[in-house]
């Protein structure tokens, strides 16, 4: 478990197709404190240290986790949102993330509101019901809360955050732009919500 709170912006150092794909990333952990096996969000994405040295581990992105997630992501270059596992007694200061992306979203439109950015992200028509005003959304692993919701034509949504200079100075947002695609993990209540839905109808 996670709370979309970043602790870190981890650098992917090299790649290599092994079965699944072995990605090794560059980061500031003490990774002395950080035990083999133990989980990290990786950009909204919860993987397992395989190995680890010196500022730096590796995890296995497994096909269905490439096939989840925005193409050309596990490349090397690419920044990552790191979150280190929720440790009991710790401070929840995002929203229960369970590292679990449940589609991917495109940035639409990018506007400066006083020292903050109003950003504008188009998500399936899946996702669609599960987006809310005022509700939680984590992209990239980042807890954020959802201002306007607009349903367009074609079922997809188009919905809005407010991101703050803190946010962006501390995660890989300091670089957003038009086209990006982007991981999208609902509220946990709400994907259970809409589980219950579907069985109460079925």
């Amino acid at each position: 478990m996670f709370t979309g709170i970043i602790t870190d912006v981890g650098t992917i150092d090299a790649v290599e197709q092994r079965g699944d794909l072995r990605v090794r990333i560059n980061c500031r952990y003490d990774m002395d404190s950080v035990d083999l096996g133990a989980s990290i969000a990786c950009s909204g994405v919860c993987l397992t240290v395989v190995q680890k040295g010196p500022n730096w581990f590796a995890v296995d992105v497994s096909g269905e986790s490439v096939a989840r997630t925005a193409p050309g992501r596990w490349t090397p270059g690419t920044r990552l949102n790191l979150e280190r596992a929720l440790k009991i007694g710790d401070e929840l200061g995002g929203h229960i993330v369970t590292g679990h992306v449940d589609g991917v979203a495109t940035i639409t439109a990018i506007e400066p509101v006083g020292d903050s950015r109003r950003v504008s992200i188009t998500a399936p028509a899946a996702l669609a019901p599960h987006v809310a005003p005022k509700g939680s959304i984590a992209l990239d692993g980042v807890s954020l809360t959802v201002n306007d919701v607009i349903d367009n034509a074609d079922r997809s949504v188009t919905f809005t955050i407010n991101l703050i200079p803190h946010t962006a100075a501390n995660t890989s947002f300091d670089m957003l732009a038009i086209g990006q695609p982007i991981h999208v993990e609902i509220d946990v209540l709400a994907r259970y919500l809409s589980r219950m839905e579907q069985v109460r109808h079925g």
